[in-house]
């Protein structure tokens, strides 16, 4: 039963939230017995001329040995990576997968002028910063020491980030990246004479990310499995698909 219920939680994360998360988490669970950082690091001279792509994509998956920096890293991002799909990107799954790609495209950019090895803490910031401006009125308590509103919240965690002895370089990359796409999204587009620049191409509004899409509650599943297997096979005849959530 408990693991029933823990599968229909998990099943119930959105789709895109779900999928980054958990490929961090088994990122670093790899790392522990299989693979070793030095394989997935960012380093142009081995992309471009080694022809080893995956770097470009691995660099977003692994926050460094389990330890508290890591727990503390798989918290934030799921939690504002899931309320953003959950809030200004509900039924919109094709527009999140871009803002991915675009954040991800820069910050490999950025990446090549300054000394990161690793972008998913730059990542999650990102993702932080483009949440918090879209809920501007939003009362936040940090560790109970601190109470700000949400547009504060990136700036609060690049000053822990120093008090911990880190380098804010990963901090700021992740505020310039989010604060880019949320003016070229959210504030230029509405300005006088203002177009809207990021436009999600039709490649990734398939069927997988229609809005469209059936959501798959606990309610929907006892509605199938008490459904008849006629009215199922012409549900399934109709092209209708499923969204997991």
């Amino acid at each position: 039963m408990a693991y029933q219920s823990l599968r229909l939680e998990y099943l119930q994360i959105p789709p895109v939230s779900r999928a980054y998360t958990t490929a961090c988490v088994l990122t670093t669970a790899a790392v522990l017995e299989l693979i070793t950082p030095f394989q997935l690091y960012f380093n142009p001279e081995l992309i471009f001329k080694h022809f080893q792509i995956w770097r470009l994509i691995t660099n977003f998956l692994f926050f460094g040995p389990v330890g508290f920096n890591f727990l503390f890293n798989m918290i934030f991002l799921y939690r504002y990576c899931r309320m953003l799909e959950e809030g200004s990107f509900r039924g919109r799954t094709a527009d999140f997968v871009f803002m991915f790609l675009f954040g991800g495209f820069l910050m490999t950019l950025f990446g090549l002028f300054v000394s990161l090895v690793f972008l998913g803490q730059a990542f999650t910031i990102m993702l932080v910063y483009v949440w918090s401006r879209r809920n501007p009125y939003v009362r936040m308590n940090f560790f109970g020491l601190l109470n700000f509103q949400a547009p504060f919240l990136p700036w609060v965690l690049m000053g822990f980030s120093l008090l911990l002895g880190n380098s804010i370089i990963v901090d700021l990359l992740g505020i310039a990246v989010g604060h880019i796409y949320f003016f070229l999204e959210d504030v230029f587009p509405n300005q006088p004479g203002g177009i809207r620049i990021l436009k999600t191409p039709s490649i990734l509004s398939v069927d997988t990310f229609d809005s469209s899409t059936r959501i798959l509650t606990p309610e929907a599943l006892y509605e199938m499995a008490t459904d008849s297997p006629r009215r199922r096979f012409q549900q399934f005849a109709s092209g209708s698909s499923l969204r997991w959530y």
